[in-house]
């Protein structure tokens, strides 16, 4: 009999923590290999925890709606094994570090075991006395929260950590010209001796003497008949994220209008025998996203984002495509590496990401690492947008409708009228790197590229 340890995942780069949604798995239930365990979310997308061994759950150290950091322990399964499970995220317990086995876990964070992420894990940023993941700094950043501030903040967190919710709280209230935040009164609570020789560094343990009183809040009331609907989570999210990124970059939108008639006469020639030879049922958007990848192989400051000063540019192109879910929310799904795949290989991904995403079936990582973003408004009918810009991302396309229009064509004979599929496409990017010129000119490009379009291509 052996104890596995089962891990929060990595889930990309930029996610350092992740909330727990939902138990599946109790202690004392068995648990298959590969089984579900527990549901978990981040900003990005929900998903699930699967078993790394068969066995039993002996315990587990959380509870539904805390927030837990990547590579800490969530749950030990007792195995049958002889050896333990290898875990994706191998796991080191701090001989340090002493768990009284009268005490379960999960009601004192004063004994959190201490994982080989906590020494290697560059999403953590210590400052002071206080660890701040990079999503926190990088708000308090482009806030213009300053370190004192952000050490007087009395964080919701695991072991008194400023989460993403406290600094935004406190970025609305101090733009309201509220109370911010209360100061930070803590004790330290005595812990065993570290000897000398190890290099293990014990998590520092914040516990607020007081607790902070939330201000009474003004019930509204609302005349005529209406109902009252609770935004879920996701929506909450988006809406966080939506407002974020408006004040992070300066948004320019750019428009223009293309014909596209070529393309869509090929795709209605060819739709059929494509998916009888491949399986898969051929739309617009992997055509999109062809044209993109050129373009932006042309003006690679589109495939970049800002840190700081400095202007990131992305040597992989990495689309991501939103997405609509059947609750009406919105997730961008990427498609990695797109300029190494042809028509057939975007076409796969670009149906197995959507599938996945109205069926929930989303991995962490299918919402990470994105580059560059289209969103097909056309797919509800609109002529165009202005979408917003998917930070840290610093440009979004947004394809319209495809309508039948008569236009004025240049021919050897003379100008006609002719009847063209046209479509109007729109470029959001910010401006603080992308100046109108390049933007213009990048969409300009993607016009001409499906201009362009030849009839004549072959599968």
């Amino acid at each position: 009999m052996a104890l596995v340890d089962l891990v929060m995942p990595k889930m990309g780069e930029s996610i350092t923590e992740a909330t727990i949604l939902k138990w599946f798995k109790h202690p004392g239930e068995t648990v298959k290999m590969d089984e579900a365990v527990l549901e978990i979310a981040t900003d990005k997308v929900d998903s699930e925890v699967p078993s790394t061994a068969e066995g039993v759950i002996e315990e587990t150290f959380f509870n539904v709606n805390d927030v837990v950091p990547v590579g800490t322990v969530l749950a030990r399964i007792r195995s049958g094994a002889a050896e333990p499970a290898t875990t994706s995220t191998p796991v080191v317990t701090s001989p340090a570090v002493e768990v009284s086995e009268n005490r379960p876990m999960g009601t004192d964070m004063n004994h959190k075991p201490v994982t080989s992420e906590s020494f290697n894990q560059p999403a953590a940023t210590q400052n002071g006395s206080r660890f701040y993941s990079p999503l926190v700094l990088n708000i308090a950043t482009s806030e213009g929260v300053s370190l004192s501030e952000l050490e007087s903040l009395a964080g919701t967190g695991t072991e008194g950590r400023v989460t993403k919710k406290d600094i935004l709280q406190y970025v609305a209230n101090k733009k309201a010209g509220k109370t911010g935040g209360s100061p930070v009164t803590t004790t330290t609570a005595p812990v065993n001796k570290v000897p000398e020789t190890t290099p293990t560094i014990l998590p520092q343990v914040h516990q607020p003497v007081q607790q902070v009183q939330e201000p009474e809040r003004h019930i509204q009331t609302y005349s005529g008949n209406v109902e009252i609907i609770e935004l879920d989570r996701m929506r909450k999210l988006i809406s966080d994220h939506m407002v974020r990124s408006k004040d992070i970059s300066a948004h320019v939108t750019s428009f223009t209008e293309c014909d596209v008639t070529n393309m869509v006469l090929w795709r209605d020639k060819v739709k059929k025998g494509f998916e009888k030879q491949e399986g898969e049922k051929l739309t617009f958007t992997p055509l999109f996203i062809e044209a993109i990848i050129r373009c932006i192989k042309k003006y690679p400051w589109l495939n970049s984002s800002v840190d700081g000063d400095k202007l990131i540019v992305k040597k992989d192109i990495n689309i991501g495509m939103a997405t609509a879910l059947p609750s009406g929310n919105l997730i961008v799904p990427v498609i990695r590496n797109a300029d190494q795949l042809n028509l057939v290989g975007l076409t796969k991904q670009v149906n197995g990401l959507s599938n996945a995403a109205r069926n929930n079936r989303l991995r962490p990582d299918d919402t990470q690492g994105g580059t560059f973003t289209l969103t097909n408004v056309g797919t509800f009918g609109s002529l165009m947008g202005t979408p917003i810009i998917n930070q840290p991302q610093v440009a979004i396309l947004a394809t319209g409708a495809i309508k039948k229009r008569p236009v004025v064509i240049e021919t050897d004979q003379g100008d006609s009228i002719a009847i063209r599929h046209m479509m109007y496409l729109s470029l959001s990017y910010d401006h603080r790197i992308i100046d109108g010129a390049l933007g213009s000119t990048f969409l300009n490009a993607v016009a001409k590229e499906l201009e362009n379009f030849s009839v004549d291509r072959t599968l």
